[in-house]
């Protein structure tokens, strides 16, 4: 990865670069109801109901139903509500790194929060202290498109108020990168903080 020069904007993905699961009463759960580890998070993020969420078609209690709907046949109605609210309400834990190295960009540009998320994305960034992190947040449930799409990458470019060519994209998933790269965004795989560090170095000098 070699970025040139300044962005004039940070578009920085959320899940898996911000913020990570936080599954321990998940887990605990799942453990006195005799269920393999996972298998939860396995019947919540199917294909359908990942695509249905990301586009907004899904409440939070409509995607606990579903779950518990889906765990109910090998348990207790009970224990699958249970486990269901376990795994959607909880907002997750933040890596604290990531985070001051965006507080730190905001200072130099606009940041952007980039996310294929729920429509209560918002509210989660509340409960993590995260509501300031950023000038804005496109969410792919309320703006109707996801990543990899390029619609979605040109409402963020949009929203900064710079060229598609002037934002940095930061991602974890590499087919979202290669969808930036396409339109001419600095784009970075990211697989740590000092992926991010060293695409920012450039604000720095």
């Amino acid at each position: 990865m070699t970025i040139l020069q300044a962005p004039g904007a940070v578009l920085c993905d959320i899940d898996g670069v911000i913020r990570f699961p936080d599954h321990r009463e998940v887990d605990r759960l799942e453990a006195a109801a005799g269920l393999a580890a996972g298998t939860t998070a396995g019947l919540a993020f199917t294909e359908e109901l990942g695509r249905r969420l990301r586009l907004g078609k899904l409440s939070r209690p409509e995607w606990a139903a579903e779950i518990a709907g889906a765990l109910e046949p090998g348990l207790p109605a009970g224990q699958a509500a249970a486990l269901a609210a376990a795994l959607t309400d909880s907002p997750g834990r933040v890596d604290g790194e990531m985070v001051e190295l965006l507080r730190r960009a905001k200072r130099r540009v606009p940041v952007l929060l980039v996310s294929n998320a729920t429509l209560w994305l918002e509210e989660d960034l509340a409960a993590l202290g995260l509501a300031d992190l950023a000038e804005d947040v496109v969410n792919s449930a309320r703006v109707g498109a996801a990543k990899p799409d390029p619609a979605f990458y040109r409402v963020a470019a949009e929203r900064a108020g710079v060229a598609e060519r002037q934002c940095l994209f930061v991602d974890d998933s590499a087919a979202n990168v290669a969808a930036a790269g396409r339109l001419g965004m600095a784009a970075v795989h990211f697989r740590g903080p000092a992926d991010l560090a060293r695409a920012l170095a450039p604000l720095w000098d």
